[in-house]
């Protein structure tokens, strides 16, 4: 489907005709420009007058340019203006480009242009009429093969609100898809003249532009079938092509093979030309949707539109037929839902929301890093994006948002939770960038029809999206099992109809303090989840004095679903466009569930390594918490070096801060302390922020973890063989891919595991024996030392993985539930924090055992049945726990076991409380 604005520059273009006027043949000749002294002048003065009132914002990279000369290159505008024009000339001085309003002279080549600025639509041009620079250019890059002229797209908007005009102001002022007229060129220089954006958009050579249109490769015979081909209705005998000789045959091989000797006739040249500018016209078109987001329709309409469509027409009767309601009442049911999720979209409020968190941002933060931009603003233009985050904070929401407004392209409407609509504040949310769903609607057959036809409507309209694949923030700083709940609806909506095709966007949120903290911790111990308020959000209010570092965003490596559809062969169009009640097949189910699992992966791919999380890492790892300066900042060192000598991924970002910065950063954030001591200082994790920086490390643990656990294998047994370090890598390592998200492969991991052992013998940390032995260094040697550090970070998953094991094979096959399991896990860990772990929370994160229990239950460990829940295993179980011994320590694998054991009357106890307590707090929430 084209979209409307596509269809008003497209089906507008001119066709050629057989007429052999003199009108027709020379139809780009037009007035040149004078280059008086007068016009000079006038130039310099409307330069220095639009100097002043216009402050342009610049979005995007600027054009690189090769080192030549010879080459020509000129800025391509879409519609004809003295303030536009200008605007770019004063752009192109400020950022060192080749001039716009300076002439082009080429003796050799006849090109003398008094401008670098190419118009596609001109005031002056007739029906007939193309844009007579470009068809200067292109006539003479096709006389001069050595010739070469570089085009540089170019958008200018005034303001960004989308099409939604309710006021008269708006429509003077606000850019939208109506081209501009000099009364509000006049209105967009004095009111909008600070809300103005540029963008160079990236050089196109112009020869290849034309051997693509000749060849049907171009973007505009892909949108335009009357230029796919050379036209056909060209008069060769007056362009004095035909010389009598030619028989049809001849003709018409001619004309399916394009030729620079067919294209130099006048009319060749003509269609020609009209391509390329039909091409260039799609592209900036496509460039200026991305920047301001589809037309907006008002929210009564879209919401009435929403209920009375086929698809929820269906639903509404389906359901009254099973409530034994009338229609009209569920109607008016599904209109309520649909007012509950509905966006109202307000440029207003988007405009209030970018100053007050410009201001908000330099309070709380000392920057925001941004990593991989470019390839989103690579695919805005022709693709769906959804944009699908980790979620760490509430700020994740208006942070993201931020960030792409800032950079150019039009905000994500963004899936959020019915808690966060609360008086005052969303309201707000929901006229700049939220859209509410319940927490909660399983069983609701006409909520969920609702919010899949919204989410279609949204996807055909190409509205960019964004929701947060973990379901909700985590606690622990570890990604969180994916909800496929809206990635289904994303498919769904794709299978029903083909749109623009759709690409996911992993986005890696990363913080260096984080305003939740406290309370994450509180409630990974058990306190209940505090409700969002008014006044919860001023208590936050008190924070914004203190200092939270810097926040990372790293766009990962995009994910298209069309190359899921040709991996799990699920073909386009294959639900009904009028139904949302259609289920997915077990393929498409089945490509869900890869796509949840791939976009967790790219999220960890584009983690950033930042200081605070290598110094959580390090001092967490080490004894009591604190270590000796020195070696402090070798153990850093040692980290960025392994990181950067073997990186996790190309995506991955890894601090450039030097070790002593990193730590005296650490300091000023009053996340460590430094002791001074006579021989030599001591940095140590600042009081109470033990728990806070586990959250931090584990923002990075998927990064080192496998270095860990050969760390721990080798340092653990003092010598092994690498035979049995990979046998038993082998049986662990799916699940801590499972609860990490790693991304290598099981397949190719033994090829892994030794790129990672070459390197830490490289580094010294493991020694290499004769007969393919493994060894730890001398035991008083900084390696050493430096080895037992780095094996630290995986026993913590290893310990949970045991106490699960040594629980189940007590307790005996056929006993427990799932639930059961986890919540007795959960609260084992809670107690084994408190006694031996210095209360860190990651023993009591129940996701993280609910991760486990999922990996075992996959890989057939164990068997659920599925009327009781209850978990049935054999033997191999014990086998697993039988490798725990090569990597935890004697003294632990005792503690975890003591733990472990419960009897019937404590199991019986223990499961009563916790269902006492889930009744109390569902009661609560009702």
């Amino acid at each position: 489907m084209i979209p409307k604005f596509l269809k008003k520059r497209i089906f507008k273009a001119p066709v050629a005709t057989d007429s052999s006027s003199e009108t027709d043949i020379n139809p780009i000749a037009t007035k040149p420009y004078s280059n008086a002294p007068i016009n000079q002048l006038y130039r310099k003065i409307s330069g220095q007058m639009l100097d002043v009132a216009v402050k342009p914002k610049l979005l995007g990279e600027l054009p690189e340019f090769d080192a030549d000369d010879q080459t020509l290159r000129f800025y391509v505008l879409q519609d004809y203006s003295r303030s536009n024009s200008i605007l770019i000339d004063l752009q192109t001085q400020e950022h060192n480009l080749p001039p716009a309003l300076v002439g082009v002279n080429d003796i050799a080549h006849n090109i003398k242009e008094n401008a670098a600025i190419i118009f596609l639509n001109h005031p002056n041009a007739k029906d007939s009429q193309l844009s007579p620079r470009l068809s200067r250019l292109v006539s003479a890059v096709l006389q001069y093969p050595e010739l070469k002229v570089r085009l540089v797209p170019v958008s200018i908007l005034w303001g960004r609100a989308p099409e939604k005009e309710d006021s008269l102001f708006k429509l003077l002022t606000a850019d939208n898809w109506e081209d501009p007229s000099i009364t509000k060129q006049l209105f967009n220089i004095g009111v909008m003249g600070r809300d103005t954006f540029v963008q160079f958009h990236p050089p196109q050579d112009l020869r290849t532009l034309i051997n693509d249109s000749l060849e049907g490769n171009g973007e505009g015979p892909v949108v335009l079938d009357s230029v796919a081909t050379y036209p056909k209705n060209i008069d060769l005998e007056n362009s004095g092509l035909n010389d009598g000789s030619s028989n049809n045959n001849d003709v018409e091989n001619t004309v399916q093979a394009p030729s620079y000797a067919l294209v130099a006739a006048a009319d060749g040249n003509r269609e020609l030309v009209r391509s390329l500018q039909q091409q260039l016209t799609i592209y900036l078109d496509k460039q200026r949707a991305s920047m301001l987001g589809p037309d907006l329709s008002d929210r009564r309409n879209l919401v009435d539109k929403l209920v009375y469509s086929p698809a929820i027409k269906h639903a509404i009767e389906a359901e009254a037929a099973e409530t034994g309601t009338s229609t009209r009442e569920t109607r008016l049911l599904a209109k309520n839902y649909a007012n509950e999720m509905v966006n109202d979209y307000s440029h207003s409020i988007v405009r209030g929301f970018y100053k007050f968190l410009t201001w908000l941002w330099t309070q709380l933060y000392d920057g925001v890093e941004v990593h991989h931009f470019e390839r989103v603003r690579e695919l805005a233009a022709d693709y769906e994006l959804i944009y699908v985050p980790c979620h760490r904070s509430h700020v994740d929401y208006l942070l993201l948002s931020y960030v792409i407004y800032k950079r150019g392209l039009s905000i994500p409407y963004v899936a959020a939770g019915d808690n966060l609509d609360v008086p005052v504040l969303g309201p707000l949310l929901r006229g700049a960038v939220a859209f509410y769903i319940r927490r909660s609607f399983r069983g609701n057959a006409l909520y969920t029809a609702v919010l899949r036809e919204y989410m279609h409507t949204l996807i055909t309209r190409h509205t960019p999206i964004e929701y947060f694949i973990e379901g909700g923030r985590s606690r622990s700083g570890r990604l969180l099992p994916p909800k496929m709940g809206m990635l289904a609806m994303t498919v769904h909506s794709q299978l029903r109809q083909t749109n623009k095709p759709v690409v996911f966007i992993p986005t890696y949120i990363g913080y260096e303090r984080i305003m939740e903290g406290g309370t994450y911790v509180g409630e990974l111990k058990g306190k209940p989840k505090e409700s969002e308020s008014l006044i919860g959000l001023l208590k936050v209010g008190r924070k914004i004095e203190r200092i939270f570092g810097n926040v990372h965003l790293s766009f990962g490596t995009p994910l298209h679903l069309s190359d899921f559809m040709t991996k799990f062969d699920v073909p386009a169009n294959s639900l009904p466009a009028d139904r949302t009640d259609t289920p997915l097949d077990d393929k498409a189910s089945a490509m869900v569930d890869n796509i949840g699992v791939k976009v967790m992966q790219h999220i960890n791919k584009a983690a950033v390594v930042t200081p605070v999380s290598l110094l959580s890492l390090v001092l967490l790892s080490a004894p009591k918490a604190a270590l000796d300066e020195n070696i402090c900042r070798e153990q850093i060192a040692l980290y960025q070096g392994l990181a950067q000598q073997l990186a996790y991924s190309d995506d991955t970002v890894i601090t450039d801060m030097s070790p002593q910065q990193i730590i005296d950063y650490g300091i000023k954030l009053k996340l460590i302390e430094r002791t001074p001591h006579i021989l030599g200082d001591i940095i140590q994790i600042a009081g109470k922020q033990a728990a806070l920086l586990s959250y931090f490390r584990n923002n990075i643990l998927h990064v080192f973890i496998l270095l860990s656990f050969l760390s721990a294998l080798v340092a653990r047994n003092g010598r092994i063989e690498r035979s049995r370090l990979d046998n038993i890598a082998k049986q662990l390592y799916p699940f801590l891919q499972s609860e990490l998200f790693l991304h290598y492969p099981a397949h190719g991991l033994a090829e892994t595991l030794n790129k990672k052992i070459d390197i830490l013998i490289a580094h010294g940390l493991i020694i290499e024996l004769s007969d393919g032995i493994l060894s730890v260094p001398e035991t008083n040697s900084k390696c050493y030392q430096q080895l037992q550090v780095l094996a630290t970070p995986v026993g913590q998953s290893l310990e949970r993985y045991f106490m699960t094991l040594a629980l189940l094979a007590q307790q005996g096959s056929g006993n427990l539930t799932e639930n059961e399991v986890v919540d007795l896990c959960h609260l084992l860990g809670q107690r084994l924090s408190v006694l031996y772990a210095d209360d860190i929370p990651d023993f009591f994160d129940r996701a993280l055992f609910t991760s486990f229990i999922s990996a075992l239950t996959r890989l057939d460990y164990l068997q659920k049945d599925d009327e009781t829940g209850v978990l049935t295993f054999d033997q191999r179980i014990n086998d697993i726990a039988h490798h725990a011994k090569y990597v935890l320590t004697p003294d632990m694998m005792q503690i975890l076991q003591q733990v472990a054991s419960l009897d019937e009357a404590e199991i019986t106890h223990a499961i009563t409380e916790i269902s006492n307590k889930k009744q109390r707090k569902f009661g609560r929430k009702r």
